[in-house]
C-alpha cells in the first residue's frame, strides 16, 4: 500500500511549506500549486492521501475530488478551506471528501487528520484483501472432490446460492458442512454480508437463547450490558446454525416466530427488530425421525428444509481421499517449511483401507499429524497410522466390542488434548455436548486425565 501524499494549493508558500512538513514525518510528498496539475498527477500517480485547497481557479477543490474518486477511487482525500466557506466544506462531505480542515491551522492537527486518513486506507485495504481471501477460499472449485456424488452437490449448491431459500445441509460429523455452508454464503448475492456461524450443540442449553436473540440489561442474573445476538449480526447476510438438531424445543419455537415474521426480540426485551438474513442449517442426525418422536418441531423442519443437500461421507467417495489428502499434506507441509512431496504406496493403500469415521476432518487431522511427525520426503503408512494405545484390550485372543474400542479411542483422544474437550470433540468428529454425555457414561474424562498424569 503507497503513503505517497498529493498536496495541492495555489499559494506557492503554503503548498512548500505543507510538502517540507509532511516529508518530515516520511511521507512521500508530490506537491503542485494548480488544480490541473493536480489532475495530471492523480493519472500518473497512486496516492493515499489528497490534500487540496477547496477554492481555486480555473480547476477548483471540488474538480480534484470528482477526478480522485475516478481515477483512485481509493484515495482518500481531504479539503483544507477558511472559516469563511466551510459550508463549502461540509458540501465536499457530503460528495466523498475524507476529512476537511479549516485555514489557518496548525501543523500538528494537520498531522492527526493526514494519519487518520492513512489509517482508513490501510484499514480498507487489509480488509479487502481479507474479503477477496476469503472468497478466493470459498470458491467452488476449491470443495475438492472429484466423485460423482461431490459433483452432484456442486450442482446443487451453486442452483441454490443464488437464491436466498432456506438450505438445509445433512450429513456426518467432519463431512464438510460448514465449507459448504460458507461457499453457498460466499457465492451468493450476501457474500459481502456477515457469515454468523452457530453451533447449537456446543453451547450450553442456559445461554443459546442469549447468544443468538441477544438480551437487554438486567434481564437474568449477570446481564450486566446490553448484547446484540447472533441472528442480528448475521443482518444482511448468513446465518448457519449448525447441529440444529441439538436447540432444545423452547427455542425452536422461538426461532420459528423469527423466520416467519423476520422480527427478533432479545431476551427481557420489548422491542422488536426487523432483520434480513438467510439461513443455512446443518445436522447429522436423522430430523425426520426427531420429528416423529416430538424432539423437534415439524413446522421448523419445513421451514429450514427448503432446499435439502445431503453431504457424502469419505467413504461414499474414496476417489476422491488422495486428492484430499495432498491437499492437506501441501498445505500443512508449507506452514511448516518442511520438503514433504507427498505419499508413499502404502500410505496411499492405508489411506483408502481406513473408514474414516471422522471423514474429511478426520483426514485431516491425521494428515497434518502425519506431517508434523514425518523425518523423510514422503509420507509414509507408519506416519500416518496412530495405534490405539496398549492394555487389555490388545492381548493375544483378546476381542474387544465396538462399544469398547470407542471407549479406548476416546480416552486417547482426551489425553492427546490434555483433556481439552472442545479440541477433542473437534477430532472426533462430534459435539462437544455429545461428548459430555460420553464421559458421563463412561467416566472417559477421569480415566484420560489420570493415565496422561501416569505417563
Amino acid at each position: 500500500m503507497t503513503s505517497r501524499i498529493l498536496v495541492v494549493d495555489n499559494d506557492a508558500d503554503m503548498m512548500t511549506l505543507l510538502r517540507e512538513h509532511l516529508e518530515s514525518e516520511d511521507w512521500q510528498v508530490t506537491a503542485v500549486t494548480s488544480g490541473a496539475d493536480a489532475c495530471a498527477a492523480l493519472a500518473q500517480e497512486e496516492f493515499a492521501v489528497v490534500l487540496t485547497d477547496l477554492v481555486m481557479e480555473p480547476v477548483d477543490g471540488l474538480a480534484v475530488l470528482r477526478e480522485a474518486q475516478r481515477l483512485q477511487p481509493g484515495a482518500r482525500v481531504i479539503v483544507m478551506t477558511a472559516h469563511a466557506t466551510v459550508e463549502s466544506a461540509i458540501a465536499a462531505m457530503r460528495n466523498g471528501a475524507h476529512d476537511y480542515v479549516t485555514k489557518p491551522f496548525n501543523l500538528s492537527e494537520l498531522t492527526m487528520v493526514a494519519r487518520r486518513a492513512l489509517e482508513d486506507q490501510r484499514l480498507r485495504d487489509e480488509n479487502r484483501r481479507l474479503r477477496e481471501e476469503v472468497q478466493r477460499r470459498y470458491r467452488f472449485d476449491n470443495i475438492l472432490g472429484r466423485s460423482k456424488a461431490m459433483r452432484s452437490v456442486f450442482d446443487e449448491i451453486r442452483a441454490v446460492a443464488e437464491s436466498d431459500a432456506s438450505v438445509f445441509l445433512l450429513g456426518p460429523s467432519g463431512s464438510g458442512k460448514e465449507l459448504v455452508a460458507r461457499a453457498i454464503h460466499f457465492n451468493s448475492g450476501r457474500q459481502t454480508g456477515p457469515f454468523v456461524a452457530v453451533n447449537c450443540g456446543a453451547i450450553p442449553e442456559t445461554l443459546l437463547e442469549s447468544e443468538l436473540f441477544g438480551h437487554e440489561k438486567g434481564a437474568f442474573t449477570g446481564a450486566d450490558r446490553r448484547r446484540r445476538g447472533l441472528i442480528v449480526e448475521a443482518q444482511g447476510g448468513t446465518l448457519f446454525l449448525d447441529e440444529i438438531s441439538e436447540m432444545p424445543l423452547p427455542l425452536q419455537v422461538k426461532l420459528l416466530g423469527v423466520l416467519q415474521d423476520r422480527l427478533v426480540r432479545p431476551v427481557g426485551g420489548n422491542e422488536e427488530m426487523r432483520i434480513d438474513f438467510r439461513v443455512i442449517s446443518a445436522t447429522n442426525r436423522d430430523l425426520p425421525q426427531l420429528v416423529r418422536q416430538g424432539r423437534f418441531r415439524e413446522d421448523l423442519y419445513y421451514r429450514l428444509a427448503v432446499i435439502p443437500i445431503h453431504i457424502p461421507s469419505l467413504r461414499e467417495r474414496p476417489e476422491d481421499i488422495p486428492l484430499l489428502a495432498e491437499h492437506f499434506l501441501e498445505r500443512t507441509a508449507g506452514a511448516l517449511r518442511k520438503p514433504i512431496k507427498g505419499f508413499d504406496e502404502a500410505a496411499i493403500k492405508w489411506l483408502l483401507s481406513h473408514r474414516w469415521p471422522g471423514n474429511v476432518r478426520e483426514l485431516e487431522n491425521v494428515v497434518e499429524r502425519a506431517a508434523t511427525l514425518a523425518h523423510g520426503p514422503l509420507i509414509t503408512q507408519d506416519d500416518l497410522r496412530v495405534d490405539l494405545a496398549p492394555g487389555p484390550l490388545d492381548e493375544p485372543g483378546v476381542r474387544p466390542t465396538l462399544a469398547e474400542l470407542e471407549v479406548q479411542y476416546i480416552r486417547r483422544i482426551l489425553g492427546e488434548t490434555r483433556g481439552d474437550k472442545r479440541r477433542a470433540a473437534e477430532i472426533l468428529g462430534i459435539s462437544v455436548r455429545t461428548l459430555q454425555r460420553m464421559q458421563a457414561m463412561s467416566k472417559l474424562g477421569d480415566e484420560a486425565l489420570s493415565d496422561r498424569a501416569a505417563s
